[in-house]
Formats: C-alpha cells, structure tokens, sequence
C-alpha cells in the first residue's frame, strides 16, 4: 500500500476522532445540569467554574461546536472519496459515500452523543480547555452567525418559549423524583409550594361549627376554663353570635392582666384579621405577616363568619399535618384490615371516595356531609348505610355532627359455572 494512502486513512481516523470530540460536546453542555455544575463551583472547583463560564456562552460554543463539526466531516468525506476512488475507480464514489456515512454515524455521532449523555458535566469540564481555545480561533466566524442570527430574530418572529409553566415545572420535578435525584420528602414539598398559590381558604379553614369562642359577657373563670378546656393559646371572643366577632384573646395576655390585678377583657382583646373564604392562601400569607396575626377570621358575602384560618394551617398545607405536645393525634383515615375502614367526619370526602376506589362523586367537603347526605338525615351513632361496594356504619357523633364512620367492603358473591 502506497505510503500516501496510509497518511490518508490515518488523516480520516484523525477527523472521526475529531468528529467523536465535536459531537460528544455538543450532547454534553446540551444535557449538563446546570444547578449541578453551579453546585461544584461553590464546593470549589475551578475547572467547574471556567465550564460554567463557557456554558453562559452558549450561542457562541454551540456556534463553534457546530462549524467545527461540519469541517471535519465535510473533509473526511472529501478524503474518503479520493482514497476510494484511487482504489477501485469510478466505483469509489458510492463506496466511499456508504462507508463514510456508516463510521460518521456509529463512531462520529451515535457512540460519543450516547457516552455524552451518561456523564455530560464531566465530558463538559473535560473539554472546556480545548472548546475555549477553538472559540477564540473562530471567533471570527462566530461574530459573522451571532450577526445572522439577529438578522432572522427580525424577519421572523418567534415567541419567547424558554419560560416554564407550573404544569412543566410539577413534570420535572416527577421526573427527578423517579429518576431518584430527588427525595419523596423534597419532591412532596416542592410540588405543594408549586401548587401553594392554587388553594382557596376555605380549602383550609376551620369551619364556624368547629370554632370554640367565648362571648365577651363571660367572666374570668369563663375564659380561663375556655383556655384549659380547648388547650388554645388564642380565643375567639364573640358578642352575642360569632357573626359578631369582636377580638381575639391571646392567653399570655390574659394571665398577664390577672397577675397585675388590672385584667379588662375589652383592652386585652386583638383587632381580627378578615378574609373572603374565595381568597388564595398566598394572599391570606401575606395578610398575616402584614397585620402580625396568627389567624384571621374567614366571612361570606354577607359578613357572616364561615370559620377560621390559622398560620398553622397554611404551613400544614405545604409540609403536612403539624402535631404539637398538646394535641390528640387522629389520623383521618385508619385502615383495620383489607376491607374495613375508620374514617373521621372532618376528613375530605373526595380524598376518602378516591382511596376507596368509589365511581360516584360528591360536592360535599367532609365526609361528615357526606354521611348526612347519603343518609337523608343526621344519622345517630350506630346507624347504618349503603353506598356502593361499601356498608358505612357511623361510629361516632352528636346531634349535628357525624364525627367517624366504619367502612366495611362488601364481599362480591362468587360466580358459579353453569
């Protein structure tokens, strides 16, 4: 074999090397993970940091990567025609043509874009030096597409897509918690502060048949039985009705009073908080800090009081149930066995329908309601009922509340063979 054609096949080994490289950093600073490689430049990588320096350029690397790339493989098919050709002759064309396009295809892009992407930032911190050098080489060229560029943005219009939506935004983080980048406690957490902004105050409240509050008549022992019955650190202090409500009593300044013989409950009281129930929770958020309030008072349309809303419930709905030392744990859905449940008459009743694996829906909030309504009445303790697969037994309550009900499961009659 003539020693030019032996230059020749190492000069075409040589460019689909370069090809692997140009190819590879293309996938690499493609698939980085951007808060990652930020990550590594905190904790002190310098070689991360010059990486990072080089991806806020991207148009301009991407530009390099890409003019870089369609050089050597428009000059390895160049060559790999003339070795061809000078092989076996007229033929060499379309020879050289499949064979080319096959080693560019398996060992110039499918193989380095496929390693690329398995461990993008450490290619990409691998390849800054090189990249950096080739970007002030063809920096030239790469003015020349950055001013292209401008050009189209002007004759053709395109919508910014780069915002994320909050559906996109709950996508990616799914994603990072099956892939197993994100823990089932953080992606629970990030997807409630996604989803914060959503929920209405009455999804949250406490609602006006639950709020223990104490008429502004009463006496001091009133009030102080009131604090150790209901274990509050703050009172409801009403006139007449809680459609009337008119301060809330915190206990510290209560015993405070009593301690200094000077107790008024009028003085003592705080200017409440008020809240349409159809007001979002962030609103409500920001209310609270404003007015240093814990809670604010939720109305309707007509000044009635729907209920309360606590700074406690608003950090409930984004980290959970928060049980403090003074309070009864009940969990609102107890499973006894595969086909019997206990479910309290505060729990939401459209939750309690899907864990159940129930078809029908309901505009009922609690379960409570639910009950009621399935019952035609206020159903009494022990009595029964029938929805579906399911015979619900109400386990506790009072003459206005259904407060727990048993539910058991049917069991389906086996078909027989006829």
């Amino acid at each position: 074999m003539d020693s030019s054609v032996v230059l020749q096949i190492v000069f075409m080994v040589v460019l689909l090397c370069l090809s692997a490289f140009f190819s590879a950093a293309e996938t690499a600073f493609s698939s980085l993970n951007h808060t990652r490689l930020k990550s590594m430049v905190l904790n002190g990588n310098k070689r991360a940091k010059r990486t990072l320096a080089l991806y806020e350029r991207y148009d301009e690397l991407l530009s390099t990567v890409l003019v870089g790339n369609n050089i050597i493989n428009i000059a390895l098919a160049s060559i790999g025609t003339v070795v061809f050709v000078g092989w076996i002759g007229g033929a060499g064309v379309p020879v050289s043509t499949a064979v080319i396009t096959l080693f560019v295809l398996v060992f110039g892009e499918v193989s380095p874009k496929s390693l690329a992407k398995e461990a993008p930032e450490s290619i990409a911190i691998a390849f800054t030096p090189i990249l950096h050098g080739l970007m002030i080489v063809l920096k030239p060229i790469n003015w020349l597409f950055s001013k292209w560029k401008q050009l189209l943005s002007r004759m053709v219009s395109i919508k910014d897509a780069q915002k994320l939506t909050q559906d996109e935004l709950l996508t990616l983080v799914r994603e990072a918690e099956k892939s197993g980048d994100m823990a089932l406690d953080e992606s629970t957490l990030v997807k409630s502060a996604l989803e914060f902004s959503d929920v209405d105050v009455s999804d949250i409240l406490t609602p006006r048949v639950n709020v223990d509050g104490i008429d502004i008549s009463s006496t001091q022992q009133d009030v102080a039985d009131a604090f150790d019955e209901t274990g509050y650190s703050r009172l409801i202090i009403y006139k007449e009705t809680l459609d009337h409500i008119v301060g809330v009593l915190h206990q510290k300044d209560f015993y405070a009073g009593i301690r200094k013989g000077n107790f008024s409950l009028e003085k003592a009281l705080k200017k409440p908080a008020y809240v349409p129930e159809t007001a979002m929770i962030s609103d409500l958020l920001k209310l609270l800090q404003k007015t240093q309030s814990q809670l604010a008072i939720v109305s309707d349309d007509y000044g009635g009081t729907v209920g309360i809303v606590t700074m406690e419930d608003i950090l409930e709905e984004l980290v959970g149930e928060i049980w403090d030392e003074h309070d009864e744990i009940e969990l609102p859905f107890q499973k006894m066995d595969d086909n019997t449940y206990h479910v309290l008459g505060s729990a939401d009743a459209e939750e309690m329908l899907e864990l159940l694996g129930f078809t029908s829906t309901t505009d009922m909030t609690t379960v409570g309601g639910w009950a009621m309504t399935q019952a035609g009445k206020v159903p009494k303790v022990g009595d029964t009922f029938t929805c579906e697969n399911w015979d619900c037994m109400v386990l506790r309550g009072d003459r206005r509340h259904v407060l727990e009900i048993e539910m058991k499961r049917k069991h389906e009659p086996k078909s027989t063979q006829l």
